[in-house]
């Protein structure tokens, strides 16, 4: 599983898959939410404003990445 830090207690959604590299864009991360592609935690989660702390774990197209604290 690949794990990105973030420097804040808490990053949104379409931020997390821009900075993880899952999606190029901002668009292409709300068509993804949209089509209901992408899971937070094993849940479907179509809210790009999501607010994920370090711990949830991202999934999109058979890839997992976790959020984990910086520092």
């Amino acid at each position: 599983m690949h794990e990105i830090e973030i420097s804040t207690d808490t990053i949104r959604l379409g931020q997390f898959l821009k900075l993880s590299n899952l999606v190029d864009s901002g668009s292409d991360a709300k068509f993804l939410l949209a089509e209901g592609e992408v899971m937070v935690n094993d849940e479907v989660e179509i809210r790009r404003g999501r607010q994920l702390r370090a711990g949830d774990i991202v999934e999109y197209d058979g890839i997992a990445v976790r959020v984990v604290e910086a520092g």
